[in-house]
């Protein structure tokens, strides 16, 4: 008899009584084995795959609307205002720049500037979030999970208050609670902000175009929204308070920002907002101020213009405080309100774990959420002890030009390692499709790779590599396999593969020069 099928056997029989882990609960009513509070990815895989393994299992989601009223259906932030619709819009813009090149290719244009139909957009990308609404709620279904469009809060360690959209409040028990919540994004404390800012849960939804935006903050999330919108063809601007990307490899990072610059995004260093007002025309009038005061200006490094959208991305947060965490003694991090989380990503409280960007210390990845939360519920309900690897996590920033990355960036490297110990090789190439249209001249200087390696006898150790050009996480994603090999990643294995010619990926097996040789490291095709 195997494992899953006697499990299964047993959550059926005993007059409806469970044993779970050593813990007995009725499987009647609403008590569960497992109760999951977020229906984002994260919980949505954590649910299903328990309910796999025969687990008796509910979701608890509920979208508290933006300061600007959005909302949303299930699937969490990657499905309904991050990923999907991101990467939606990102395509679109690479699209309209595809249209133009194309003259240099022998296609006939009419139009010298293609017009972006923002009403069409919309409707696409909202049309195609929603079927994921949908195939989410189908998919619980079909595991028989339940799903419950309520406001979970902890009441004690296996109690949950329910709060629906009408006020009404039910408890449900369960022998294990996963909080998978995530984050939502800050509004920054400067006059104005909150009454007339918006920010990504917002973007996705305008009913009417952009126009000429403001973009506040040099996250990924700023640089991604900055670079589709100027792609689209709507005026931006974009503001940056210290340094871009910040955790990202720096290099990388200044190459993306000054690339953002050549594609026509308007780009602001050491500035921070200081107030926003609504004029009568419905215009936003933004005062920021440099902060370096030795800049030019109005007054000593003040700046002002009118802007039809100012978009805040200066960071995220978790809710800590709606989830009642305090009353069952969850413990979160001071600054960042993230839960507490040990390798088994279990909280401070026994059978109370948490997965996902709310957790502290983890990649703010979908990915991530979802493989956490399938190793958890294989662990409490599977008899696995397998924990998430947390390390040589893959991920892409999707900007005009795309930055993939798999391992540490050089300033990691640096510090775990010691710069004596660190070498680097890295390569300027030109994407043979993009040297074609004139248009794009300019733009070309900025593609660059480099692999991070820890100096080891005879051969140098991969601890990361960093791709910016076309179709990066494509790219990424097959060398983020290589990094996870027993061992680790010589560098000579890379340079020993042969490329596939002509691609941009086969760069990254012909990099050679080193940044200790002092080399131009600018490399010509075939």
């Amino acid at each position: 008899m195997s494992r899953t099928w006697l499990h299964r056997w047993q959550l059926k029989t005993a007059a409806g009584v469970t044993r779970i882990c050593g813990r007995l609960f009725s499987a009647n009513g609403d008590r569960y084995d497992l109760v999951v509070i977020g229906g984002g990815s994260g919980g949505l895989a954590c649910a299903k795959e328990a309910a796999g393994l025969g687990a008796q299992v509910a979701v608890l989601d509920y979208v508290v609307p933006s300061v600007q009223g959005s909302s949303w259906g299930l699937g969490g932030t990657c499905v309904n205002v991050g990923c999907i619709p991101k990467k939606l819009m990102h395509h679109a813009a690479l699209l309209g720049e595809g249209i133009r090149d194309s003259r240099s290719y022998g296609w006939k244009v009419e139009e010298e500037r293609p017009e972006l139909v923002w009403s069409q957009l919309l409707s696409t990308v909202q049309g195609h979030i929603k079927s994921l609404n949908w195939g989410h709620r189908v998919q619980l279904k079909d595991k028989n999970v339940t799903y419950l469009n309520a406001k979970g809060k902890l009441l004690d360690r296996h109690t949950i208050s329910a709060l629906n959209m009408k006020g009404e409040v039910t408890e449900v028990k369960a022998s294990n609670i996963v909080l998978a919540t995530g984050t939502r994004p800050k509004i920054p404390d400067i006059p104005g902000a909150a009454e007339h800012c918006i920010t990504s849960d917002d973007l996705f939804m305008l009913r009417k175009p952009p126009g000429k935006t403001l973009v506040v903050g040099a996250s990924y999330v700023g640089l991604e929204c900055a670079g589709f919108l100027t792609g689209l063809g709507f005026d931006t601007s974009l503001l940056i308070r210290s340094i871009p990307l910040r955790g990202f490899d720096q290099d990388m990072a200044r190459l993306i920002v000054r690339n953002m610059e050549r594609h026509g995004t308007v780009v602001h260093h050491n500035s921070i907002p200081v107030k926003v007002e609504r004029l009568d025309d419905g215009r936003l009038d933004v005062v920021w101020q440099h902060t370096n005061q030795n800049e030019g200006g109005l007054e000593r490094g003040v700046f002002q213009d009118v802007f039809d959208t100012v978009l805040v991305a200066t960071g995220r947060g978790p809710d800590s405080k709606a989830l009642g965490l305090d009353a069952v003694s969850v413990e979160t991090d001071v600054e960042s309100g993230k839960v507490i989380v040990d390798e088994r990503d279990e909280t401070t409280v026994p059978h109370i774990f948490c997965i996902g960007d709310a957790a502290d210390g983890r990649p703010e990845l979908t990915p991530v959420a979802i493989k956490a939360g399938k190793l958890l519920s294989r662990r409490l309900f599977g008899n696995s002890t397998h924990n998430m690897d947390y390390n040589n996590i893959p991920t892409t920033v999707f900007t005009p030009m795309e930055y993939g990355c798999v391992g540490l960036s050089t300033e990691k490297a640096i510090n775990q390692f010691g710069s004596e110990n660190i070498e680097t090789y890295h390569a300027f190439y030109h994407p043979l499709e993009l040297t074609i249209p004139p248009e794009r001249e300019n733009q070309l200087e900025d593609h660059y790779i480099k692999t991070v390696c820890v100096r080891e006898g005879n051969d140098d150790r991969v601890v990361g590599i960093h791709f910016l050009g076309p179709n990066a996480g494509e790219v990424i994603q097959g060398f983020a396999v290589a990094m996870r090999a027993p061992g680790g990643l010589p560098m000579s294995q890379i340079t020993s593969t042969i490329g596939i010619h002509p691609t941009n990926a086969e760069e990254v097996v012909k990099l050679y020069i080193t940044k200790s040789s002092g080399r131009d490291p600018v490399v010509t095709g075939c």
